[in-house]
């Protein structure tokens, strides 16, 4: 799991392939220019603990940076670029960055970020394009590519997405562990996911979120090869597949949904064989998705709950889902506990708030309230999720409480209705919300994207409510449909508070 041992032995075999571009980072490379990377860090003078934050789209460039900020035990922030410049700014600012690496491209909002940032040192900047930084290649041509001297592992620490607020990092105690130990997420994925030196991994996902950069640096901790893509495209994600024999990819639903949405003869044109492990995460699956997944791809979904902050890990594969439709597994890390709001762990199939005890501990940056709302008073944790257990103790998402709808008093998850609406063949995409109301508190709001614009209007809003009540209680389907594109985060995860906060204020 050594760097330069893997490269010392794989040598010019792609660590790193652009699906789009077909650029490729051989393991050698990458080792020498990590390295090259590690030594000016440290000349710099930082130190084990220090942090960096990293601006850049999904590029080849951003993997020498990441592995040399893991390489010199330090703290390393991916920094979401399609952020406005106050928003980019406030996160580098917020880690307290001493060094920032950015994409030329992304100079606006460097520029913004080393403006609000008093902590930053310098900023170095790859790629083509107009800057006022210094270029990273021109800083790295003196130092050495061999490795330096006591190397200890450093950390990512990811940025919540902010979906109910401002975003908060995620810090855990760096271990001071030599460098080549890993990360726990590495041995998972060898043990549970079997990802060794045979495999490809697909990330189509941007790599400033935890899954996408996390799983393709564990790939690489074992000898694989990762295949990233610049940006998800359901068609492109099959080429891929095909073109490099991909053994394992990661995706969140609405990748499914899209792919799905392909025409036949497109989804059929292509070999997926090769897929050994399908991983999906971050957002909980519509139960048909999944089943028409497996059909397609076979029986080799495997779906994991957990969190960037680490609080519990949950995992089922395709036979066992098949027997518990709907779970996000058992767990194999911590314990699952569902709780009602005074605290006290409810009987099976009640839904309560998930927590998990027997994980490591975290913090929110710079947030000790939010931090202490995390935990309660036995020292478990949660991400905020509701759901319930089975008797055999397997879990089920329902939602999260901040998405929750109270309508005349009664408890409407908008997972359920978006399930139904979303295998309309008129729904291209959709959002539930609660949306204030006189008489009952909250009233359910579909937003809905149409797959044809042209549809939009009454007949088809009418048509969905219908289409809602012939599948789940009446009181559950939407009230109203409006027509407009759901804003997502890269994630897959809905922005609902940018919706909840306008359809509020309408």
């Amino acid at each position: 799991m050594h760097l330069s041992r893997l490269a010392e032995r794989l040598k010019d075999k792609p660590a790193v392939v652009m699906g789009g571009s077909g650029r490729s980072l051989s393991y050698r490379e990458l080792e020498e220019r990590s390295n090259q990377i590690a030594h000016l860090f440290r000349h710099r003078g930082l130190n084990p603990g220090d942090h960096i934050a990293v601006l850049m789209e999904n590029r080849l460039e951003m993997f020498p940076v990441v592995w040399a900020a893991q390489r010199c035990g330090l703290f390393y922030t991916p920094v979401n670029w399609h952020l406005a410049e106050r928003e980019a700014a406030y996160i580098v600012a917020d880690c307290g960055a001493r060094v920032l690496v950015s994409s030329a491209s992304l100079e606006h909002l460097a520029l913004a970020a080393a403006a609000a940032s008093p902590a930053l040192e310098s900023r170095l900047v790859v790629g083509e394009g107009e800057t006022e930084a210094e270029r990273l290649e021109e800083a790295i041509s003196a130092f050495p590519t061999a490795p330096a001297e006591d190397e200890v592992e450093g950390i990512y620490m990811f940025y919540s997405s902010g979906t109910t607020g401002q975003p908060k990092g995620i810090k855990v105690e760096l271990t001071g562990a030599p460098f080549g130990t890993g990360l726990p997420l590495d041995t998972t994925m060898a043990t549970a996911f079997g990802i060794g030196e045979a495999s490809v991994y697909l990330s189509p996902g941007p790599l400033y979120h935890a899954a996408p950069l996390g799983w393709s640096m564990g790939t690489i901790r074992q000898g694989g090869t990762v295949v990233v893509m610049e940006r998800f495209d359901a068609r492109l994600t099959l080429e891929l597949i095909q073109r490099y024999r991909v053994t394992h990819a990661q995706f969140v639903p609405t990748m499914f949904v899209r792919m799905l949405k392909l025409p036949e003869d497109v989804r059929t044109a292509y070999d997926v064989s090769s897929l050994q492990i399908v991983i999906h995460a971050a957002a909980p699956c519509p139960v048909e998705v999944k089943e028409r997944m497996i059909e397609w791809f076979g029986p080799k979904l495997i779906e994991f709950y957990s969190g960037s902050e680490g609080t519990g890990f949950c995992m089922i594969d395709t036979p066992t889902w098949l027997k518990h439709k709907g779970s996000v597994g058992r767990n194999i890390l911590g314990v699952v506990h569902i709780c009602d709001d005074e605290g006290n762990e409810l009987p099976p199939y009640e839904v309560g708030t998930v927590w998990f005890s027997g994980t490591r501990r975290f913090e929110y940056h710079n947030d000790p309230v939010k931090t202490a709302a995390a935990y309660n008073d036995k020292g478990w944790t949660t991400l905020g999720d509701l759901g319930y257990l089975d008797e055999e103790g397997f879990l089920y998402l329902s939602d999260r409480r901040t998405d929750l709808i109270i309508s005349g008093g009664v408890n409407i998850y908008p997972r359920e209705v978006e399930d139904v609406l979303t295998l309309h063949p008129a729904v291209a995409d959709v959002a539930v919300i609660g949306i204030p109301d006189e008489e009952m508190g909250q009233r359910v709001h579909a937003v809905v994207e149409p797959a044809d614009p042209d549809a939009a209007g009454p007949e088809l809003a009418e048509e969905l409510i219908a289409f809602c009540r012939e599948r789940i209680a009446h009181f559950k389907a939407p009230k109203s449909v409006s027509f407009e594109q759901i804003p997502r985060l890269p994630s897959g995860k809905i922005l609902r508070r940018a919706l909840m906060e306008r359809y509020a204020a309408e």
